[in-house]
This record gives C-alpha cells, structure tokens and sequence, in this order.
C-alpha cells in the first residue's frame, strides 16, 4: 500500500516534512533560548535534563541517536551539568564501559522551574490550534517517526544480511 506523496517534477523543499520539522524545531529554539539565557540555561542542557527525566535516555549515546548531536559536543554538556550537580554519572554495573547519567534532586527542581517556561511557549505556538488539531497534530506525527524508524531499521536488516552474505562481519 505504498503511497507517492511527493513526486520529482513538482517537488518543493519548503513543502518537504523534513524542512518542516526542522524549521520548527529551529524556531522553537528561537523561542526559549533567550528565556533559558537569562537563566543560566541553554536549549541543549534543557533537552538532556528532559530525556534523563523522562526516560527516553540514559546515556550519552542515547541522546546523541535521538537528536544526531556530536557526542563530543555532548559530553561537554554533560559535563556542564555534572559541574552545575544536575547531572550524576555511574558506571553501568553490567559492563563498566558505560556511563549511565542520572538526574540528581537539583536536576528534577531544575527542570520543575523550567518545565512552565517550555510549556508556555509551546501553547503560544500551537494557539490557534483547536484540541482535535493538536491530538491529531501528534498522532500524525507519532505516526511519522514510527514510519521513519520502520524504514531505518528495514535499511539495518538490509545492510546486516548483505554483509553476512558477503562474509563481512
């Protein structure tokens, strides 16, 4: 069931999802640096904090995956953190390479305080979006990443089995 939402001869980058989602994912940070700024605050430490709260990662290759932010770049941001006692590294029981980050209590009050500032300016953006926009909104977009990490995988399978059968490792 394969469908041609776009095609070569009429394509348009400002119509592409990719530039969209891009876009506003720039203009979100547009819009809460300055906030975070005067805070002391910068719209990468505030991405890392929520992704260690919420569960979404747990350590720097986790956050680097989800967002394709340069590990070194990210560890430094770490590092902010752990200085700021925000942040906690432990070494993976498991397998002592890893480094497993944590939030400490600060970091949870942290993200308290800054959680109403991010929330605010999302409901300024999405203003003129009734709830069945928004609902739909999301689930369109869930839907989107689902397809998306569907298709990575479907490449990963792919490359895995063509290099087994190459007798590549």
């Amino acid at each position: 069931m394969s469908r041609e939402h776009y095609k070569a001869e009429t394509y348009r980058p400002q119509d592409s999802i990719g530039f969209l989602i891009k876009r506003a994912w720039a203009l979100m940070i547009d819009n809460v640096e300055p906030d975070f700024s005067a805070r002391g605050f910068t719209f990468m430490q505030w991405v890392v904090l929520m992704q260690l709260r919420s569960g979404l990662a747990r350590n720097v290759s986790d956050i680097s995956n989800h967002f394709r932010h340069d590990s070194g770049a990210l560890t430094r941001v770490i590092d902010q953190l752990v200085a700021r006692g925000l942040v906690e590294r432990e070494r993976a029981a498991q397998d002592r390479r890893k480094v497993d980050l944590h939030l400490t209590r600060a970091g949870v009050r942290r993200c308290d305080e800054l959680l109403p500032l991010v929330v605010a300016k999302l409901n300024g953006a999405l203003v003129d979006f009734s709830r069945a926009e928004f609902t739909e909104l999301v689930r369109l977009l869930t839907k989107l990443v689902g397809g998306m990490e569907a298709q990575v995988e479907r490449a990963a399978t792919a490359a895995r089995a063509h290099a087994s059968a190459s007798g590549r490792p």
